[in-house]
């Protein structure tokens, strides 16, 4: 299995456009903030001391999320290649065992959405440093560090169910660009999710991903909160967690961090189970 596994990172890393377009949602993102979404945002908070700091801090955090869902689509695309080529039939005629194919794309899968996040960690701390913010502390880069492991989970076992459904590249592809486009709006990154209607923001708080996106804002925010609003009424803070998506509210109640910690643990194992229940099943046609 680990060797199978080794031989999907291989592929993935030897193809620079695989790893390019994976990432390209991030960069759309990092260039839109830094040209016309930066300064529209950061209009509104004017005269807020660490301001800046305070919303690159939140549009970092959003990207961590993206970047989990983008990397592993990425990477499970070795699975649809194998499958139009023509390779996965030779791996089912082999001894191999399907576990052994099952579990070594899922490993593959779940290493390069860790490798790639870390390494957009790395990038989106410069940026934050770079602008004048602050690095994490070492306590919230290890809590960081736990949660690219679990979003990473989530989105891969997400990504490897849905591969489960294509057979050819260019159906893939289409589904990566529908997605790639679309995942900005469901961690309510281009627009605040306080602005949206309220059937979007429905949708968002129902996307599993986006409750990663809101345990990473938690994290990245903590400190400039505290910074920018320093002696400020409860309700104001808790009024801008709310429209950020720092934290979801359905109704009157705020989702807690234990909840989206449980949503994404649960969309681990369901989609998990049903992902190895459709690469099983189509292994034996």
């Amino acid at each position: 299995m680990i060797i199978f596994a080794r031989r999907n990172l291989k592929l993935f890393f030897r193809d620079r456009a695989a790893v390019f377009f994976s990432l390209l949602a991030v960069f759309i993102i990092i260039g839109l903030y830094v040209l016309f979404l930066g300064e529209t945002v950061m209009g509104n908070l004017e005269g807020v001391s660490g301001g800046r700091f305070l919303m690159d801090s939140w549009i970092m955090a959003g990207l961590m999320a993206v970047t989990s869902v983008t990397t592993t689509m990425g990477a499970v695309a070795v699975v649809v290649d194998d499958r139009a080529k023509g390779i996965a039939k030779d791996f089912h005629t082999s001894p191999l065992k399907r576990t052994t194919l099952v579990g070594g794309y899922l490993i593959s899968t779940l290493v390069v959405g860790v490798i790639m996040t870390i390494v957009a960690l790395l990038f989106a701390e410069l940026y934050i440093v770079g602008s004048g913010g602050e690095f994490l502390p070492w306590a919230s880069f290890l809590k960081v560090l736990g949660l690219i492991f679990l979003s990473t989970m989530a989105s891969g076992s997400m990504m490897f169910f849905l591969v489960s459904f294509f057979k050819t590249q260019n159906s893939f592809g289409v589904a990566s660009t529908v997605l790639g486009t679309l995942i900005g709006f469901l961690m309510g990154i281009y627009v605040p999710i306080g602005v949206l209607p309220g059937s979007v923001q429905t949708v968002i708080k129902f996307f599993p991903i986006s409750h990663a996106a809101a345990l990473f804002r938690q994290v990245f925010m903590e400190v400039p909160l505290s910074v920018s609003f320093a002696g400020a009424p409860l309700e104001m803070v808790e009024g801008f967690q709310t429209s950020l998506g720092v934290v979801y509210k359905f109704g009157t109640s705020t989702v807690s961090s234990m909840t989206s910690l449980l949503i994404l643990v649960v969309t681990s194992l369901v989609f998990f189970a049903l992902g190895v229940w459709r690469m099983m099943k189509a292994s034996q046609h």
